[in-house]
């Protein structure tokens, strides 16, 4: 979705779109553009997280950035702007970028602009439409006149995180007591998601010194006062210009023994949802030992094959085509639990995901349709979903619909694991590591290739008897192959 605003004939305006499935904020990774840089129309000029994947943001018009909002860290609401674009360069002087108390949008925060509830004294935002000013004034506290060392501080920071110049300090600022920020000793300003950002890394709010309109605590000032040693007392933090990254992880004040990480995008996304899952649907896990050797062999076949010339052959690739023929054979098994209509749905489809490790987290990319894909076809979707996933440019679609998955532990050196379904799924199966083992074969012991297999299932849809008929077609077929053909 493209979101646009035009301020003037000559400014656009471009706002965080909603880039999947009613996401409401997104965290600005990487700018890739800077005030005074030409742009066109389609070019990519920044790449957002949000709590599915990483996106990169196209400009919809021609021009010259103007100026850059958020610096880059940022959590930004859906419908904030987030660029200005100058559409007509050389028709005037332009005006100075918009100050961060500007209507259209809250000071400067990182990570967690315009989130929870408004502050006094400004009127809650529909997304997209901007605030309006509040016509009541805040009526100034009793002993207002702040430490001027704590509001030339203030002043300075909200100036360079805006990239201006710092004002000088011609008039009253706000109450901002000088050891913190609450007002005449009363409760700290701040956000609920910036409170508990304090309470996460164990800061007392009455002793962070506020930067944000109003006395407001801001999550730059908590991450601040996490990590005092970065910066002088009574000097203004250093702050790079607009495009600064925030900081990605907190090291405790009282020791250099913990790091503290803040948990969001991505992570914060696999965490909510494994817990919902876990706690939604009653797990059942059973397991099996196979016999792997002749797949292995198939998997050194298929590789010399012509037909498959161009896409990757690994085990996994046998075993996705095996779990597909065994959901065609155990249909039930591929369905979802409608909670609300209290219903079983049943999938004539099967959008198979493959769990895939990322440096921003666990993701569950799908390969849709998988059911009617061919060998090479399965293969070379394997291939895209992994080179995708490994260069964090999977999108919130490809996550979206998937009805069962493996996860691949093997990989680890793991023989075998207990996995949490993917929610709204049925079924999920862990594969562990292909270790030459003693085995009896044809009555004899002799060296064989095994692995375990663990199969996950939601047991409101799938009882025990469907749960072993789908792990054993699976295990028989990585037993004996050639029931790929006999079977499909």
């Amino acid at each position: 979705m493209t979101t646009m605003t035009e301020t003037s004939a000559r400014f656009r305006e471009f706002k965080m779109p909603d880039v999947g499935e009613g996401l409401t904020e997104a965290e600005i990774l990487k700018w890739f553009v800077q005030p005074g840089d030409t742009v066109t129309d389609g070019q990519v000029v920044c790449e957002v997280e949000t709590a599915k994947a990483a996106v990169e943001l196209p400009i919809p018009f021609d021009g010259v950035v103007h100026e850059l909002r958020f610096p880059e860290g940022t959590t930004v609401d859906v419908g904030q702007v987030i660029i200005a674009i100058d559409v007509a360069p050389g028709s005037g002087d332009a005006p100075a970028p918009a100050p961060a108390a500007a209507p259209v949008q809250e000071p400067v925060e990182a990570a967690g602009s315009g989130d929870g509830d408004a502050p006094k004294g400004r009127t809650p935002v529909l997304v997209g439409y901007g605030v309006a000013e509040s016509s009541t004034k805040r009526r100034p506290r009793k002993g207002a006149s702040a430490a001027p060392e704590a509001a030339a501080v203030a002043a300075a920071v909200q100036a360079e995180l805006n990239g201006h110049a710092a004002p000088a300090v011609a008039a009253p600022a706000p109450a901002v007591p000088a050891q913190g920020g609450a007002p005449d000793g009363g409760r700290p300003l701040a956000k609920p998601p910036v409170r508990k950002l304090a309470k996460d890394l164990g800061i007392d709010l009455a002793t962070v010194v506020p930067t944000g309109k109003d006395g407001i605590i801001t999550r730059e000032d908590v991450h601040a006062a996490a990590a005092p040693a970065a910066t002088a007392p009574g000097t203004a933090p250093a702050v790079s210009p607009a495009v600064a990254e925030a900081p990605a992880a907190a090291v405790s004040s009282a020791s250099a023994r913990e790091t503290r990480i803040p948990v969001k995008g991505v992570r914060k996304a696999i965490a909510q949802a494994m817990v919902g899952s876990a706690f939604t649907a009653p797990h059942v896990t059973e397991f099996v030992t196979v016999d792997v050797t002749r797949t292995m062999k198939l998997v050194a076949e298929l590789k010399e094959d012509k037909d498959m010339a161009g896409v990757r052959v690994n085990p996994l690739l046998i075993i996705a085509k095996a779990l597909l023929v065994a959901i065609k054979r155990n249909p039930e098994v591929n369905a979802a639990w409608d909670e609300a209509n209290q219903e079983i749905v049943q999938k004539h489809y099967v959008n198979l995901g493959i769990a895939a490790a990322t440096p921003r987290g666990l993701i569950v990319p799908n390969i849709k349709d998988a059911h009617d894909k061919t060998l090479p076809q399965l293969a070379a979707a394997l291939g895209e979903l992994v080179t995708t996933a490994r260069d964090g440019k999977t999108s919130p679609a490809a996550m979206a619909g998937g009805t069962v998955t493996i996860t691949n532990v093997g990989v680890f050196g793991v023989d075998t694991g207990t996995p949490i379904l993917n929610p709204g799924e049925s079924a999920i199966l862990a594969v562990g590591a292909i270790k030459l083992q003693p085995w009896v074969h044809k009555g004899k012991v002799k060296p064989r290739q095994v692995t375990t297999l663990a199969l996950s299932f939601d047991h409101r849809l799938v009882d025990g008897e469907l749960g072993s008929k789908v792990l054993a077609d699976v295990a028989a077929i990585l037993e004996q192959p050639k029931r790929l053909i006999t079977w499909a």
